[in-house]
Order: C-alpha cells, then structure tokens, then sequence
C-alpha cells in the first residue's frame, strides 16, 4: 500500500476543489491510500506554523502533494509559513526521494501561477524529492472539448475561477477537476513504481 499525502491550504475553497479533485485521482489507483492534510490559519502561532501530527503524516507518505493559491504571484502566507516549518523535515532529510507535485489556483487565466510551481518544485527539490509533473496534452490539441489541462501547465496543476465577492460557495472549473484528477492518479502510480525500485546506495 502506498500513501499519497495532499497538503493544502484553502482561502476561498476553490484549491480545497483541487485538492479533493487531486485525491479522487489517486484514490482510483488500486493499493493506493489518500490522505487531505489541510494547512489552517489557526495551526499559526505566534508567527509560526506549528502541527506536528502533520509533519508525522507526511514523513510516512510515500508522495507528497502541495497545494495552495496564487496570491500576489506567490504562495499563500500561510502556506509559506508551513513549508518554513518543514524545514525540520529537510534538516533530516525525511522526505528524501519522496514523489513530489504540485497544484495552484488564482482568479486570474495567468495570476503568475507559474510563479508559485516554480516555488513548491524548488521546495521540493531541497528536500531532495522527485517532481512529477502533468502528463497531459491539453485537449484542444487532441480535438477534445472536455477542457484537460486547458491552461496549458505541464510544471504542476492550473485552476482558474472567477473572483466571487459575493461570499458564496466556490465551483471549480469542470476541466481544472478533470486534470487534478488525472494528475492524482498520474502521481499514485508514479509513487508506486518509485516504491518497487530499490534505490541503491552509493560504492
């Protein structure tokens, strides 16, 4: 059995989509355990991000997800000050050759999106994990209408929704949750043909 673990926060609820959209994919691999860690304003204390139930959770994972929306061409503050946190895990070295990927959402088609995969595919690549990204053409280019990776992203997962002051209940794009979903099932069956290979050590 392997863990994929999906770590997120959520502002407005749309990246909470994703991720749920995320972890439907992985969940359809067989032998493959999901598990949602969202980040909360309220894990923060005192200026630091503090659950180390979470960080126990993702040390177990065998692939770790990372979501969070563009905010200001950037991750969310609170997401930043978990992935600052986790700097205890890279010390160690605990998520070492774990899968890794990413996803992101903003109002805006481009909001620096780009910006913010960059940032958790570095992150990532600090703690020594391996980044898998989309495998997947967007459709237009397959004469398909069903909108699969209709931004263009190929570093992690785009979503994009309209900005909604209204306070009512977010709605995610129907070809955003086809791609996160194929993207979770895309980084479940990376996770387990990485498991099946022994790594080996250096002479």
């Amino acid at each position: 059995m392997t863990t994929v673990a999906i770590v997120y926060f959520s502002g407005s609820g749309h990246t909470h989509l994703m991720a749920q959209a995320v972890a439907a994919g992985a969940s359809q691999v067989e032998g493959t355990k999901v598990e949602l860690l969202r980040i909360t304003g309220e894990q923060i204390v005192n200026g630091r991000w503090q659950d180390d139930r979470i960080l126990e959770q993702l040390s177990q994972a065998d692939a770790i997800v990372f979501g969070t929306p563009t905010y200001m061409g950037g991750v969310a503050a609170q997401f930043k000050a978990f992935l600052d946190a986790a700097s205890t895990a890279w010390f160690t070295q605990q998520w070492k050759d774990k899968i890794a990927g990413g996803f992101t959402h903003s109002s805006s088609l481009s909001g620096d999106k780009q910006g913010t995969l960059i940032y958790l595919s570095i992150n990532a690549a600090q703690h020594s994990m391996v980044w898998v990204g989309v495998g997947d053409l967007p459709s237009i280019y397959q004469g398909k209408t069903d909108g699969l990776n209709r931004l263009g992203s190929f570093l992690g997962v785009m979503g994009q929704s309209a900005m909604n002051l209204s306070g009512g209940e977010a709605m995610l794009d129907s070809g955003d949750r086809l791609t996160a979903e194929k993207y979770g099932q895309r980084i479940a069956q990376a996770a387990q043909r990485w498991s099946l290979q022994p790594i080996p050590a250096l002479a």
